[in-house]
């Protein structure tokens, strides 16, 4: 009997059928896995809230809180978006196949189950899984700005640098709700379908950012690229004003308003060696030695323009 995956591979085994669940479990113990088991939804809920498993075979038609409903609250939960979800059901009509992908199922089996389809089938979706999961991760290390919308404005996830660039735009605690707001509004006037490159825009007490799409992927990812808004002719003022090249005046935008190197970069998308750099060229062209000295010509250029 083939091997499924990894032996530490973790399988939630949601049926109210005590038959189905022992020829399933001793099935896929065979198969190397570890099987956790809940007879009903409501089980299953419990069980996820303290463990994650790395996938999940749902029963359809369950007493209480059927397998369409449980798949539904499970991909509400964050630590599970990644988590692919198997219906197993006797209801073969399409509207009922419909019905278990758009609760958020990945694939179903028709029952009485296959034994080697349903292991052909664990394998694949356990491997895309971890391919998904392994892009996220080196999305993150990467450094890049990035946060995914589900089409209902759920944010699915986004990395840590987008989260600080979130955190330092001035934002209230309704962030959330505002982006998803927005997103779902932009949605609606964009498409589909809506090509890439389109973005919307979001405006707080700071900086205002900038949603720039960057294409749909696994299905319901509606993936961005998060940016901070300059503000109207600040930059290209600064640029004018000192002989600078576009980046040496955003670098110094940012500057007036007393963000660190670390806040620039996150802003800009730059490393903090890159940052200093441009920093380097900016107080050669300025005729000044330090960052405060720096702030102050630019906020007197500015002012100057706008007094203008």
């Amino acid at each position: 009997m083939s091997r499924i995956e990894q032996e530490q591979d973790i399988v939630l085994l949601v049926d109210d059928s005590p038959e189905s669940l022992g020829f399933l479990t001793s099935a896929l113990e065979d198969a190397g896995v570890t099987v956790l088991v809940a007879r009903s939804g409501e089980a299953a809920i419990n069980i996820v809230q303290r463990v994650t498993p790395d996938i999940v075979l749902m029963d359809a038609i369950m007493p209480g809180l059927d397998g369409f409903e449980t798949s539904r609250r499970m991909n509400a939960m964050p630590q599970l978006t990644h988590v692919p979800i198997i219906f197993m059901t006797g209801l073969t009509e399409t509207e009922h196949i419909v019905h278990a992908l758009e609760s958020g199922g990945v694939d179903y089996l028709s029952k009485p189950i296959n034994l080697d389809e349903l292991r052909a089938r664990i394998r694949v979706h356990l491997a895309n899984a971890r391919r998904a999961q392994s892009a996220r991760i080196a999305l993150d290390a990467a450094g890049r700005h990035l946060v995914a919308f589900a089409a209902d404005g759920t944010v699915l996830w986004s990395t840590p640098q987008a989260n600080r660039l979130l955190e330092r735009s001035g934002m209230d605690s309704n962030l959330q709700n505002a982006m998803s707001h927005a997103f779902v509004t932009w949605l609606a006037q964009s498409g589909p379908p809506v090509p890439v490159g389109a973005s919307f825009e979001m405006t707080a007490n700071g900086p205002g950012l900038q949603f720039s799409f960057l294409g749909t992927v696994a299905g319901d990812e509606h993936l961005f690229r998060l940016g901070a808004l300059q503000q109207e002719g600040q930059v290209p003022g600064l640029r004018q004003a000192f002989g600078l090249t576009q980046r040496e005046s955003e670098v110094l935008l940012w500057i007036s308003r007393g963000k660190s190197n670390r806040d620039i970069g996150d802003i800009l998308g730059l490393s903090p060696r890159t940052v200093n750099k441009h920093l380097e060229q900016v107080y050669s062209k300025l005729g000044v030695e330090n960052r405060a000295s720096a702030a102050i010509k630019a906020i007197q250029a500015l002012q100057s323009a706008f007094d203008a």
